[in-house]
């Protein structure tokens, strides 16, 4: 199997999509995703946060989703979009070499469509879905015409570069592991651990427990093995603590 990037990890950026509140728990997490530089100078987009409505008008947004019986949109505006965060690293769409997207939730895919250039790395257990997941039944998104990368275990696709599968949270879930010159190991868990006490809680709530405590449990044996640093999806602990754009991680 060919890889799919020349060069290695470079420098990671975590970029910034806003802030969103979950009532059930009046818990308030960072909406994440990531950019990572090769030494070949490839650039990789990992998810992309919510959709260009919720900047525009985030409760009419909301009430179109069905979104505000599980939480509510706190601070999510235009400089929290995917095109506004890469413009802090002074990045274009067409500079975007290739998109991995992590799972179809609402706030991870909203501008798949918006880097025509790049092909898409998925999951296959999430494309062969006839519509993107989206949220709680709504699926108004159609798959972009890329060509796209169907993962159906884990792969590397360049030098210290790992797509990991490990569905759970959702069907297609997958994870990240690279291998970075100054940082070291990295482990992006995406939703497959939005935060460390999803482990003792057993995913509950997840779109299957079982496989999302299986991989879960095996994304932290690999990043105690490889001596990762971890970044969870969703970590209210985690997410002030983190540098975003325009910083970098070496």
């Amino acid at each position: 199997m060919q890889p799919l990037l020349k060069g290695a990890p470079k420098r990671l950026a975590i970029l910034d999509f806003g802030l969103f509140q979950v009532h059930a728990n009046g818990r308030i997490i960072g909406i994440c995703g990531f950019l990572i530089e090769t030494d070949a100078g490839e650039r990789v987009l990992i998810d992309s946060g919510f959709p260009p409505k919720y900047a525009a008008d985030p409760q009419g947004a909301t009430d179109e989703d069905a979104l505000g019986g599980f939480g509510r949109v706190l601070d999510i505006t235009a400089r929290h979009m995917a095109p506004a965060q890469l413009g802090l690293l002074g990045l274009q769409a067409k500079d975007i070499d290739l998109m991995i997207q992590t799972h179809t939730h609402i706030d991870h895919l909203g501008h798949m469509d918006g880097f025509p250039r790049a092909p898409i790395v998925i999951a296959k257990a999430e494309r062969d879905l006839p519509r993107p997941l989206y949220w709680s039944g709504k699926q108004p998104m159609d798959w972009p015409a890329r060509d796209y990368v169907q993962i159906t275990q884990d792969r590397q696709i360049g030098p210290g570069f790992q797509v990991l599968l490990v569905p759970g949270h959702a069907p297609g879930q997958l994870a990240i592991l690279l291998d970075l010159p100054e940082q070291g190991p990295v482990l992006l868990t995406s939703d497959a651990i939005s935060r460390p006490e999803e482990i003792d809680e057993g995913f509950a709530g997840a779109w299957d427990p079982a496989q999302a405590r299986q991989h879960g449990a095996r994304l932290m044996q690999l990043a105690q093995k490889r001596g990762a640093w971890v970044i969870f999806g969703h970590c209210p602990a985690q997410w002030p603590q983190l540098r975003k754009a325009p910083h970098w991680y070496g």
